[in-house]
């Protein structure tokens, strides 16, 4: 008899692929990581150095600015926001070049949103 199939929680499978990535992709002064993160109603970016464990600038749907160009924080258009509030946050401390983080979340809908109006203001990744 085989033994039964244990399956993760979406949650749990999520963070499985994000330990997987995070082997791979790692900020360094020169060039941070660009980390997106989602809830179903907000959408959170931070651009980090973890060589030195800090985040050097971040943005988020629940940040007053952002709040006042958007009606909802999880859509697409206020991904499209953040992104280009994280980008010209970032240009400002003198980042022009990140490595992109996606959580574990697929590139699709919300983080590519925000992800290319990164890039439009931008960023290079």
């Amino acid at each position: 008899m085989a033994a039964p199939v244990r399956r993760l929680s979406r949650e749990a499978h999520r963070q499985r692929i994000h330990l997987r990535m995070r082997k791979k992709v790692v900020g360094t002064p020169e060039r941070p990581r660009l980390c997106v993160h989602r809830s179903g109603r907000h959408i959170r970016a931070q651009v980090i150095d973890d060589s030195a464990g800090r985040t050097v600038v971040s943005a988020s749907s629940l940040d007053k600015d952002v709040r006042a160009q958007i009606r909802g924080g999880g859509n697409v258009a206020a991904s499209k926001v953040v992104g280009k509030i994280i980008a010209e946050r970032a240009r400002a401390q003198g980042v022009a070049k990140v490595v992109f983080d996606r959580g574990g979340y697929q590139y699709h809908g919300r983080v590519q949103a925000l992800a290319e109006a990164a890039r439009e203001a931008g960023l290079q990744f």
